[in-house]
Order: C-alpha cells, then sequence, then structure tokens
C-alpha cells in the first residue's frame, strides 16, 4: 500500500503532506494560450487523494449502487479514437469538427468504452473514460469525497520533486530506457508502435509510482480538477490552497492521456493544463477523487 495511504469506499488513497511548491512551467515549454506561467509558489494543506484513476471496476460500483446514468449514456454517444472503435458501421456516426481521429460513436459511453462491441469487464481494472466533470461530481457526491484542486493536483503529481518536468525527473526516456507513462508512440494519429504496451488505456497502476505513491499522474487518460479554468489565472492567484476562478471556459484537465505526443499534445507534463466543457466526454479523459483533513 502507498505511504499513508488506506482503503476507501471509492478505492485507495495517500495522504499528501502540507508543503509549498512552484507551480507552473519553468521550461518555458507550455502552449500560451493554456496560462503554464508566471511559475508561481503555492503552499498546499495535507490532503488524501486516491493513488490511482477511478477504475472502471469502481465505477461500476457506483452504478450499481445510485442507477445514475453518465451524461454520454444519456446522449446516447461518445467520442473514440478511430483505431480503437469496436462498433457497427452505422453507429459510426462521423469524426468529431476539428479532430478527425475522433470518431463519434453511437452506444459509446463508460460501459462500452469502444463502442457498442465492447464492454467494460474486458477493462476491468482501466480508468473509466466517457465520463464528463458532472459525472465525476456525482460520484464524488456518492463516495463523501471531491476532485482535487488543480493546485493540489499538479503538488501531489510532482511526488515531492521540485522543478522537474515530470513526476520522476527532467528525461522522458531515463538512461534504463524504460517508459514512465503510458503515451503515444509513433506518427500521430495513424501509428503507434506502442513501445509502452498499449495502444489505448493501460490498466491503472502499470507504470512505476511517483514520490508520494501516486499512479498515473502523466499519460494514461485526463483527470477532471475541481477549478474553472482561466489561462491568465496564475498572474494572481491566491498564495495558500488556491480553488480557481469563479468563471472560465471549461473544467481544467490535468495529466494527459495515451493520446499526448510531442508533436501536438506535449501535456503529459506535470505542469500542463488543459480544460473541458463540463458536460463533455471522450475516450480518454477520466478523474481521481480527493478529500479534505481539516
Amino acid at each position: 500500500m502507498p505511504r499513508g495511504g488506506r482503503e476507501t469506499q471509492t478505492g485507495q488513497e495517500v495522504v499528501i503532506p502540507a508543503g509549498a511548491f512552484q507551480m507552473g512551467d519553468a521550461f518555458d515549454e507550455g502552449y500560451p494560450a493554456d496560462g503554464e506561467t508566471p511559475v508561481h509558489t503555492v503552499a498546499v494543506s495535507s490532503f488524501a487523494v486516491d493513488a490511482t484513476p477511478v477504475t472502471n471496476t469502481q465505477f461500476a460500483k457506483f452504478i450499481e449502487a445510485t442507477g445514475y446514468r453518465t451524461e454520454s449514456e444519456q446522449l446516447g454517444s461518445s467520442a473514440v479514437f478511430h483505431l480503437l472503435v469496436q462498433a457497427k458501421e452505422e453507429d459510426i456516426l462521423g469524426p468529431v469538427n476539428g479532430a478527425n481521429w475522433w470518431l463519434t460513436v453511437r452506444g459509446a459511453d463508460w460501459a462500452h468504452p469502444h463502442g457498442p462491441r465492447s464492454a467494460w469487464e474486458d477493462f476491468a481494472e482501466h480508468p473509466v473514460v466517457h465520463v464528463s466533470w458532472n459525472d465525476a461530481m456525482a460520484y464524488c457526491a456518492w463516495g463523501g469525497r471531491r476532485l482535487p484542486t488543480e493546485a493540489e493536483w499538479e503538488y501531489a503529481a510532482r511526488g515531492g520533486l521540485a522543478g522537474k518536468r515530470y513526476a520522476w525527473g527532467d528525461d522522458l526516456h531515463p538512461q534504463d530506457g524504460k517508459h514512465r507513462c503510458n503515451i503515444w508512440q509513433g506518427e500521430f494519429p495513424l501509428l503507434n508502435t506502442e513501445a509502452d504496451g498499449y495502444l489505448g488505456t493501460a490498466p491503472v497502476g502499470s507504470f512505476p509510482p511517483n514520490g508520494y505513491g501516486l499512479y498515473d499522474t502523466s499519460g494514461n487518460v485526463w483527470e477532471w480538477c475541481q477549478d474553472w479554468f482561466l489561462p491568465k489565472y496564475y498572474r494572481n492567484s491566491p498564495d495558500n490552497d488556491p480553488q480557481g476562478p469563479t468563471i472560465g471556459a471549461g473544467r481544467v484537465m490535468r495529466g494527459g492521456s495515451y493520446l499526448c505526443h510531442e508533436s501536438y499534445c506535449n501535456r503529459y507534463r506535470v505542469a500542463a493544463r488543459s480544460f473541458s466543457p463540463a458536460d463533455s466526454a471522450s475516450g480518454n479523459c477520466g478523474f481521481r477523487t480527493a478529500r479534505s483533513l481539516t
């Protein structure tokens, strides 16, 4: 079990010690529109957070207990990466505007992550996907949890390493040659060599944890955070336990996913940030939950 961890109704958690860190992109590698600068000092109170993203098995328990229907289920379709689709041709409704590697698939949802010919049971210990921010909040309410703030997420994701590019250091591929995260290898979006072992999501915990015992803080799936997203927020963010702006373009997502590649999306860095509307869902976005200790 990770340091300070315990089992909860929703999974295994890790207690993160209070401390201060330098939040933001110290390497000036982020996209200007993402607002990863200026780097600023943030103090974070101790809190507890899931060791891994929420899995399909964990989410299924929530569905069984509550009868909840996700927004993708209500809509009747969701976005699936084109190389992963498992559906009849008539259920493939077409590419997503502006991102033709995504296909809108009728019947794709958390329980059918690649389309109606797939089943969550075949990916039981993979992160749940096709969940919106609103869905994640419903799960948190059921489990007596909450989403981590963006500051908490980055602080925990860094694992105690100061000013590093990734949770394990500055090099994507350390000298031992072992992969540390599930991201794209090859030529995006047509050829994935699967050098890390995966085309789509990987079972949680497939790669080494960071210094705090957290898994999958780079790649695998994007993770929803509590905050609204504003690119200029870092310019006047509070020094202590920032909760994010009161309005924004969408909700913050962190960590990158199995589709991230340096050629178009290097957001698997721990400082990287993105966003999406609260009611949106796709086949590469999930979440982990947190708990306040005071």
